[in-house]
This record gives C-alpha cells, sequence and structure tokens, in this order.
C-alpha cells in the first residue's frame, strides 16, 4: 500500500480547509483553531492559515471570514489591499473595530457543531 509523502498529505490538508470555509455562512467568521480541531489536527492553527494563505489563488475561497481566536483580524496583510479583509467582512454585515470582530461570540462559526 503506497504511502503519501509529505507534500500530498499538505495537499489534502489544504484541501480540506478550503472545503470547511467554503461552508462558513455570510456574515459569519470563525478562527484557525477551531477549524484545525474540526479535521482532527488539533495545534494546528498555523497550518490552517498557511493554506488560507495559499487559497488566495483560487476562486470561491473566502479566507476574510476566519480570523484568530479572539476574533482579530491576524491574516488581512495577506489580502489584495490592507483594508480589504475587513471590507469583505463588513459587506456582508459584520462589524469590524480595530482590528476585531465586534460580537465575535455571537458570529463565531464553530465547525464542530455546525457540521454534525
Amino acid at each position: 500500500m503506497p504511502t503519501e509523502n509529505a507534500s500530498e498529505k499538505r495537499t489534502n490538508f489544504f484541501q480540506d480547509v478550503y472545503e470547511v470555509v467554503k461552508l462558513i455562512p455570510p456574515g459569519r467568521v470563525t478562527s484557525y483553531g477551531a477549524i484545525a480541531a474540526y479535521l482532527g489536527a488539533k495545534g494546528s492553527a498555523r497550518m490552517v492559515g498557511w493554506a488560507l494563505i495559499a487559497s488566495h489563488a483560487q476562486q470561491g475561497i473566502p479566507a476574510y471570514r476566519v480570523v484568530n481566536r479572539n476574533g482579530l483580524l491576524t491574516g488581512k496583510q495577506h489580502f489584495e489591499s490592507y483594508d480589504a479583509m475587513q471590507a469583505h467582512l463588513e459587506r456582508e454585515g459584520v462589524r469590524v473595530q480595530d482590528d476585531k470582530v465586534v460580537d465575535f461570540e455571537r458570529l463565531f462559526w464553530d465547525p464542530a457543531k455546525e457540521l454534525l
């Protein structure tokens, strides 16, 4: 039985991340860690971030809906402009103040609960 090499595992993980991110409803946000935990890779929030950085080359992946565990827009420097992440969220009705999602707890979408 062939084994996956590290590159194939990373590609599959990235694709799994993309599939979860596509399911985040407009006007909601989740965290890197919540996605990692849902995918059985608790402690791999940074890897989720790397996947989302790579996702900008693809269409239809709303990476702007993923923030850090405190609701901060920590990935904003990887978008087409410094304020693009906030602008995308605000178009969906998510308020952002000082680079943080307002009412984060209410808007938080947990894939472990939502994708049962």
